[in-house]
């Protein structure tokens, strides 16, 4: 077989790619120039090929282990792993958000310079989380106005209580002088969502907890992490350290990873959570039908093109 040069590795743009894997119970390899997972069976082992210049992380579960060989051609491919619980959660490392992420000095220098001639001032990183917020809300409001299935399920934008507590929290936003209460508009729209959709599926008595094991819950911590993966990735291709966030920075570590996983946790995960649930899906549909989301409606590169416009931001206007 011929062999896969490192470079060739990274012709799909990281903002392009489509897959992210959990694997569990499970060995992962290098054979022949390609990276496999090896399931062991009573009468036979399987090989499954992972595509890893089409993979934007790996969450390896229970009962997995890694070889340096694999390891080391999914960091010539930039391909984050992250070690992590039974179901996707929690990534080890206690509960903070930590990836094992490829050594490379050639990725870009302008996103992380752009950030920091913002981040050391108040005001400015004010305004970045202000972008992030309402960015966010746009494009649930974008996303739950097109998309057919989630309108079958009664997830409409333009729905007077989904439209109204969207336009009072882009209001809100706008108006707001400091991060902490930038945090509390935030947490009241998310409860007004948990309501909504609770509603919407007829979960009853639902209240949002994570270490809570009913279905929606768990649906809900499971998404969640599949966003903080494309987050990872999306700071890591562009050389921006978690560290620099511009809301959660001073309550958690590697904060940054919340703030853009925020983007689209609200709009394609919070719903099918809860849909999942009633329908009785399993982990693995539910995850797949987050997967096939995030591909439909381009959330990573929504993710890369945000990140991009915030660092790259030269008129912040002057503080109040």
């Amino acid at each position: 077989m011929k062999n896969i040069s490192p470079s060739s590795l990274k012709t799909i743009l990281h903002s392009k790619r489509a897959n992210i894997y959990y694997l569990e119970k499970c060995r992962v390899m290098q054979k022949d120039g390609r990276v496999l997972y090896l399931t062991e069976a009573r009468d036979e082992n399987q090989y499954w090929n992972i595509p890893i210049a089409n993979t934007t992380c790996i969450l390896l579960g229970t009962g997995t282990s890694i070889t340096q060989a694999a390891m080391r051609m999914l960091a010539s491919a930039g391909v984050l792993v992250g070690f992590c619980g039974g179901g996707g959660t929690p990534l080890i490392m206690g509960n903070e958000i930590e990836w094992l992420t490829p050594q490379s000095e050639y990725r870009p220098t302008e996103y992380m310079q752009g950030w920091m001639q913002f981040w050391f001032d108040d005001h400015k990183r004010l305004q970045a989380a202000k972008e992030f917020q309402s960015s966010r809300i746009k494009f649930l409001k974008n996303i739950w106005s097109k998309d057919r299935d989630l309108r079958a399920e009664g997830f409409c934008s333009d729905d007077s209580d989904i439209n109204k507590a969207l336009d009072h929290s882009l209001a809100k936003i706008a108006v707001v002088s400091k991060v902490g209460d930038l945090l509390q508009a935030e947490a009241q729209l998310t409860k007004q969502l948990y309501r909504i959709a609770a509603s919407r599926t007829k979960y009853s008595d639902f209240v949002r907890d994570r270490e809570s094991t009913d279905t929606a819950n768990a649906f809900l911590n499971h998404g969640n992490y599949l966003a903080y993966g494309l987050a990872a990735t999306t700071l890591w291709v562009l050389g921006i350290p978690h560290s620099f966030a511009v809301m959660h920075g001073k309550t958690r570590r590697g904060a940054l990873v919340f703030d853009v996983a925020d983007l689209i946790k609200d709009s394609l995960i919070l719903p099918w959570a809860f849909i999942c649930a009633k329908e009785g899906a399993t982990e693995q549909e539910f995850r797949q039908q987050c997967l096939q989301n995030f591909t439909r409606h381009k959330a990573l590169n929504f993710m890369f093109d945000q990140v991009k416009a915030v660092a790259l931001k030269v008129d912040w206007g002057k503080a109040a």
